[in-house]
C-alpha cells in the first residue's frame, strides 16, 4: 500500500491537540492543496474563511453546539459554498444572469467539500491532525451575522487542525462499515432490515441491535442540534428557491 493509500485509510478526527502550532508555511500548503481541489467548471465555487481571531473562535466554540477544543484548534478553516462572487460578477459585467438556484447551491456544496477534503488530507501528510465540524451549519442567522454572509454564501463544512496528542495518535480508529453494503453495482440497491441489521450491528457492541439503535435515534436524528441543523439550512436555502 502507497503511502497516500496508508494515510487515508489511517486518518481518523482529531479534538485534542498539542500547544505546538501550525507553521505558516505549513498553513499554506495546506490552504494550496485546497484550492488545487477538482472543481466543477474550474469556478473554484468555493470560499475559505482562514479564522485567526481568537474571540471568534470563542464564539464559535459555543455556536457549534458548545464544543471547547474548537476555540484550542490551531488552525480554523470554514469552507463556504459561494455562489455570490460568480452572481457579482456577472451582473457587474451587465451579463443579466437569473438568481441563484438550489442546483447552483448543490454545486457550490460539492466544490467547497471536495476543496475541504484536500486541506484534510494534505494535512495529514504533514502530520497535523483534524476535524470536521457539521455544526458549523446551524444557528444560521448567528453565524450570518459573526461570519458577515451574504444571501448567496453558506458554511458547508468547518474544519479545526493541530497536531494530535500522543493519546489522539494511539485511539484507534472506528470501524467503518463492510464494503459489500457500501458499494452497490450500478445501481441502488434498497436493503431489508436484515441486512441493515447485519450491516450496522457491530455498532452496538454487544447491545440488542434494536435498543441501541433506538437510543443512536433519539441521540443523532431526532436530537435538538439535528432539528436546528435542518431550520438552519433551510433558512439559508430560501435565497435559492
Amino acid at each position: 500500500m502507497n503511502e497516500i493509500l496508508k494515510q487515508l485509510s489511517a486518518r481518523k478526527s482529531v479534538r485534542v491537540f498539542e500547544e505546538r502550532e501550525i507553521s505558516d508555511a505549513e498553513k499554506q500548503q495546506i490552504l494550496k492543496a485546497a484550492s488545487m481541489a477538482p472543481t466543477a467548471g474550474n469556478q473554484q465555487l468555493y470560499t475559505i474563511l482562514d479564522v485567526t481571531d481568537q474571540s471568534l473562535k470563542d464564539k464559535l466554540a459555543v455556536t457549534c453546539d458548545n464544543q471547547p477544543f474548537i476555540a484550542k484548534a490551531k488552525m480554523v478553516l470554514i469552507f463556504c459554498a459561494d455562489c455570490q462572487k460568480w452572481y457579482d460578477a456577472f451582473e457587474g459585467t451587465g451579463c443579466k444572469p437569473r438568481k441563484p438556484g438550489v442546483g447552483d447551491l448543490m454545486l457550490a456544496v460539492t466544490d467547497a467539500a471536495i476543496a475541504a477534503q484536500n486541506a484534510v488530507t494534505a494535512a495529514e501528510s504533514l502530520g497535523i491532525g483534524s476535524c470536521y465540524i457539521g455544526d458549523i451549519m446551524e444557528n444560521c442567522e448567528i453565524h450570518r451575522e459573526i461570519l458577515h454572509l451574504p444571501p448567496y454564501v453558506f458554511p458547508a463544512a468547518m474544519l479545526v487542525f493541530g497536531y494530535p496528542t500522543k493519546q489522539q495518535l494511539e485511539r484507534q480508529k472506528p470501524e467503518r462499515v463492510a464494503m459489500h453494503h457500501l458499494v452497490h453495482e450500478n445501481t441502488y440497491r434498497r436493503m431489508d432490515m436484515q441486512e441493515l441489521e447485519d450491516m450496522f450491528v457491530y455498532k452496538s457492541a454487544g447491545k440488542p441491535w434494536i435498543d441501541w439503535m433506538k437510543a443512536f435515534c433519539d441521540r443523532k436524528y431526532n436530537s435538538d442540534f439535528s432539528k436546528e441543523m435542518t431550520r438552519s439550512v433551510r433558512t439559508y436555502l430560501e435565497n435559492f428557491l
